[in-house]
């Protein structure tokens, strides 16, 4: 069960199946966001350290190794393994997690089942990625699939468990090695998963763990010529830092799972309570840290004043505090730095003309809490409906027909989502075919299922994860031809 306490085992760099200290030597704390407190230090890797990791995932990945001559169904059977081991730890998993995030208990548990789910959906994968035959004449031609090499991975820290079995799932099935920087925020949940993967019985090298910084562990994976690939979550901006240093290093393929701006569009006729349920949690949900938060509400000018008041009193009732207590919805914001973000963005919808209709404020003086924050009479040009803020504040825009909305819902730099509600079929595949977006949700909001592809247009990213596509990302493509005599 909840453990607010529960002291994480393992703290130092996971590399070739060993814990060991940073080459440095250097450690580093990660903190509780609702106290601010320390939990624990933890290694702090570097480049150094990175090269250690790839040598042994290189190690791990050449031909001859027990890695490469297991058969899918070894590699079915060793990630279902580790599945069980994280049903075993769920509850201590769920724990830290919520001690190292400040996300509720009860998220962080269903986290771990979600995360639990990915990894075996993927299990099932490993021997059902194929080639072709291709007709060519006087030759025999096809098409072999094969796993890229070794990959690096470098997760968020909005959910660092989920995100790991995202990444982890797919490169695993396909026989890929892995070294994977967890946020320096979030450490904890990827060192224990690194301990169950060896538990499992995952051969020394296959899976390493590096904690460290951004500039300096992630620089080192981005850079380094004998990684095949990389895959990102998170900002734009070191988005762009990650794939320039692929392009100057060796050319490494890259996916990215950038920002969001997803707009939510509720038409007249939707059911009117569901629809403030439904994007209520589309935005609070995670407290506002989600790459595909539905952060711009849309509403049909014929139910907004309503609409808005429902939004706000729903807001108000929102309970903050303590992530242990079982009555509490939204914990803090990951940092102090984060907190400080997100509360400029309210000031500056406060200054843009913006009205407040709920929060707007930071929560006491211990942890990083702000109120769940509702702006309404939200104009298209105003920082808050342009820029991800990536915290409790939902805005709530006015439209009044569906070709106005949707040519208002493409007008940002990102495309990782968009949802409608409404009982007209045709204006939802209207605004479902029309929205650049790469998840549309109809009548729901972050309906994202280990079989369903996930990912965005324009600045939101390059790639999909989960689902058959998520298996591309970790493959090549060799092509086979010969020439009958």
């Amino acid at each position: 069960m909840a453990n607010s306490t529960a002291q994480p085992k393992y703290t130092k760099l996971f590399i070739n199946n060993e814990f060991v200290d940073a080459v440095s030597g250097k450690t580093f704390a990660t903190q509780n966001p609702a106290t601010g407190k320390e939990i624990v230090q933890v290694a702090e890797g570097s480049k150094a350290d990175v090269d250690l990791a790839v040598a042994a995932a290189k190690k791990a990945f050449h031909r001859g190794s027990a890695w490469r001559q297991m058969s899918p169904l070894q590699r079915t059977n060793l990630m279902n393994k580790l599945c069980e081991l994280m049903e075993r730890d769920k509850h201590f998993l769920a724990s830290i997690e919520t001690q190292d995030n400040g996300k509720p208990y009860a998220e962080a548990l269903f986290d771990v089942t979600i995360s639990i789910m990915t990894l075996q959906y993927y299990a099932g994968w490993t021997d059902k990625f194929f080639g072709d035959t291709i007709p060519a004449g006087g030759f025999i031609a096809m098409t072999r699939k094969e796993p890229v090499g070794v990959v690096g991975q470098i997760i968020p820290w909005n959910y660092p468990l989920l995100m790991l079995a995202w990444k982890w799932g797919p490169a695993l099935a396909v026989g890929c090695t892995i070294v994977m920087k967890p946020a320096e925020q979030t450490p904890l949940t990827a060192l224990h998963m690194a301990a169950l993967a060896k538990e499992a019985g995952f051969p020394a090298g296959v899976i390493n763990v590096i904690n460290g910084f951004g500039p300096t562990a992630g620089a080192a994976i981005s850079e380094h010529p004998d990684i095949a690939k990389v895959a990102f979550t998170g900002s734009v901006d070191i988005g762009r830092v990650v794939m320039q240093a692929a392009a100057t290093s060796n050319l490494k393929r890259v996916s990215l799972e950038l920002g969001g701006k997803s707009p939510v569009v509720v038409f007249e006729d939707a059911d009117i309570d569901y629809a403030v349920d439904t994007t209520h949690e589309a935005l609070f949900s995670n407290h506002g840290q989600s790459c595909c938060a539905g952060s711009r509400t849309y509403v049909h000018e014929k139910i907004y004043d309503k609409f808005v008041e429902k939004a706000a009193a729903k807001a108000k009732a929102r309970t903050v505090g303590n992530p242990f207590d079982e009555k509490v919805l939204q914990g803090p914001q990951i940092d102090e730095e984060m907190m400080t973000k997100v509360l400029g963005y309210i000031e500056s919808g406060k200054q843009q003309g913006a009205k407040l209709q709920a929060g707007g404020k930071r929560i006491g003086n211990v942890g990083y809490f702000i109120e769940p924050t509702v702006f309404s009479d939200v104009k298209d040009d105003m920082r808050i409906a342009q820029e991800e803020i990536f915290g409790p504040v939902q805005s709530i825009f006015k439209f009044s027909s569906i070709d106005e909305m949707i040519d208002r819902a493409n007008n940002v730099q990102y495309g990782l989502a968009a949802g409608i509600i409404t009982n007209d079929i045709n204006k939802a595949m209207k605004f479902a075919n029309s929205v650049d977006a790469g998840s549309v949700w109809i009548n729901c909001y972050d309906a994202v299922l280990p079989q369903t592809p996930f990912g965005g247009y324009k600045h939101s990213g390059i790639g999909r994860e989960l689902g058959k596509d998520g298996l591309d990302n970790y493959l090549e493509t060799k092509t086979i031809t010969m020439k009958l005599l």
